[in-house]
């Protein structure tokens, strides 16, 4: 499959849907200095009937020249009140009063309780050798530290050379904390020797996606505007995991911003095949599982950031239910679509992570009060899972061979009938939010320095942002409430959904509604070289690389243990899932 979080941007531009709607202060706006406080310029040009008539075609609407004549007093008074409000110093953890919330009126939510039980228990036989061990899953890694065969010590500097001999190659950490991460593991050796066991990721060294702060830390966003910003206080994932035990090793790369693959020190690269990006932007937390550098990775996503690098790298990752992890702390793209979510080797990892990370955070207005259950012996054939027949019909043999393994696991699999609307203009949530959190770096100009410039490239689609109307802002979201009705009453008789991972707009619309979505590792497939869309990269020629695929399964909202439960009967199924990128 090619589609990609940015092959959606660039489709919805051609389509039309980017071409917005103008604010009429954007017309008059003067250009702000190169340098100074962001907004500083004031808006001094005279708004006349031509101005309101060019106007009027971004718009898509015609208004007559009396109706013009009457509105131009009324305008030139909201053009003072924005110079008001551009003269106001926003942060970017200056959050919306609004909050999204996946939970809609009149329908329940389960009670879960917090609770976390694999399928069985991993031996603790001793590992057989290094490459093994870094390997090996996280509830593996943690059976061996309960039995005292290894370290998290041993553990840490196992992965710290992993990263010392490998990275120059994929470029998937931003900061190495190796200091932070030789103490991290002794105090877990410690706390164990003494009967301390935090629980299931004492000891683990991981890597966290350098959006997150952690205090003293550098957390560039990617970006170069903020190559050299320090983290003033920890995020709430951090201190979760500090809490837990678990070893942090350092920041993996991300797309500048949180788009794509490419960062301000260069492309992070896909283990499988390093001649192409990993995608993004959870780009070098899932090269990092993939080339066996880190045991597992916290990711983001805002519109495909966990799914895309995971189908690229051939990772494990989970995207929860928006709410479940707080994001204090955390770079805000879009604050009503942003989530962070763990990418791992294994399903039931994910639930190992989920099920520390989960949790309410009154530091993270989104944050909800759900708990967190998961049961690795869940009878899954008493599951239905759907599936849409068309999405197959245009899938490759990976796809259908995946729903195929999922059939022969017991489930009842039923087609499901997804939701016939058009919901392109979804897309332009993440535009106007995140145009409005880096209105700074727009404003001054400053959008000049990411190293990404290019037509779908931030800079640009946040200029466009500007003229998109309110009013049509607010229709969107009022679309979005359709769609979250509409998606509510489709799941009801089924446990989840499978499909391919970018199948017609689901991965559009389970952001937008809230819903978690599951990627596990379905096979391989023959690849040439790719773009960050999924196009072949022209220049490379002929030559293909053995890859691997995913598929994906959706469950509805704060029910990930379902998913979880179901990729993990699917990994043992179609035995992809252990395989690793040759010279890694």
């Amino acid at each position: 499959m090619t589609t990609s979080r940015r092959g959606l941007i660039k489709g919805a531009a051609l389509g039309g849907v980017l071409a917005g709607v103008g604010s009429l202060g954007g017309c008059a706006q003067q250009a702000a200095p190169a340098s100074g406080p962001a907004g500083a310029a004031a808006v001094s040009e005279a708004i006349t009937m031509q101005t309101l008539a060019e106007a009027e075609k971004l718009l898509a609407i015609a208004y007559s020249d009396s109706e013009r004549a009457m509105m131009i007093e009324g305008l030139e008074h909201n053009l003072e009140a924005l110079n008001g409000l551009r003269a106001v110093d926003f942060e970017n953890a200056d959050a919306p009063a609004l909050v999204f919330d996946p939970k809609l009126p009149g329908r329940s939510v389960k009670s879960q309780k917090n609770s976390v039980t694999l399928n069985r228990a991993p031996p603790t036989a001793a590992p057989a050798n290094d490459d093994d061990i870094a390997y090996a899953s996280v509830a593996q890694q943690g059976a061996w530290l309960r039995a005292g065969v290894i370290s998290s010590v041993d553990l840490t500097a196992i992965y710290l050379k992993r990263i010392d001999r490998f990275d120059s190659e994929i470029s998937s950490f931003i900061t190495v904390t190796a200091d932070i991460a030789r103490e991290q593991a002794a105090d877990a050796d410690k706390d164990l020797a003494n009967g301390r066991d935090r629980g299931p990721l004492h000891g683990i060294p991981y890597g966290l996606k350098d959006l997150a702060d952690v205090e003293g830390v550098t957390t560039s966003w990617g970006a170069a505007p903020y190559k050299d910003r320090i983290g003033e206080a920890d995020c709430e994932i951090y201190r979760k995991l500090r809490r837990a035990g678990a070893v942090m090793l350092g920041k993996t790369s991300c797309g500048a911003i949180a788009y794509g693959d490419r960062w301000f020190g260069g492309t992070t690269k896909n283990p499988w095949n390093t001649h192409e990006g990993s995608s993004g932007s959870s780009a070098g937390s899932a090269a990092a599982i993939a080339a066996g550098l880190c045991a597992f990775a916290v990711g983001t996503e805002t519109l495909g950031s966990i799914i895309s690098p995971s189908e690229r790298c051939g990772t494990t990752g989970l995207r929860p239910t928006f709410g479940r992890i707080s994001r204090a702390g955390v770079m805000a793209l879009c604050w009503s679509l942003d989530k962070a979510g763990p990418i791992c080797r294994t399903a039931e990892d994910t639930a190992l992570v989920l099920g520390e990370l989960n949790g309410y955070d009154a530091d993270d207005a989104g944050a909800a009060r759900v708990g967190f259950t998961y049961q690795g012996d869940a009878d899954i054939a008493a599951m239905t899972v759907g599936y849409v027949p068309e999405w197959f019909e245009k899938g490759d043999d990976v796809d259908r061979a995946a729903l195929a393994a999922l059939r022969d696991t017991g489930v009842s699999l039923k087609e499901f009938t997804w939701p016939a609307m058009d919901i392109r203009s979804l897309l332009q949530i993440v535009m106007v939010e995140s145009a409005a959190a880096f209105s700074n770096l727009t404003l001054s100009n400053r959008d000049d320095e990411m190293v990404h410039q290019d037509v779908d490239a931030w800079p640009n689609t946040w200029r466009q942002a500007w003229f998109m109307s309110a009013v049509d802002y607010v229709q969107i979201d009022r679309l979005r409430r359709k769609t979250m009705l509409a998606l509510a009453n489709a799941f009801e008789g089924y446990d989840a959904l499978i499909g391919p991972n970018f199948a017609g707009d689901a991965l559009l619309a389970t952001n937008c509604t809230g819903h978690p979505q599951l990627i596990v590792r379905a096979g391989f497939a023959q690849t040439p070289s790719r773009t960050l869309a999924g196009a072949a990269a022209g220049q490379i020629g002929s030559q293909t690389f053995r890859t691997p695929r995913g598929i994906s399964l959706w469950a509805n909202i704060f029910e990930e243990g379902k998913i979880i439960a179901l990729g993990r009967a699917l990994e043992a199924q179609l035995g992809a899932a252990a395989q690793r990128p040759p010279g890694f």
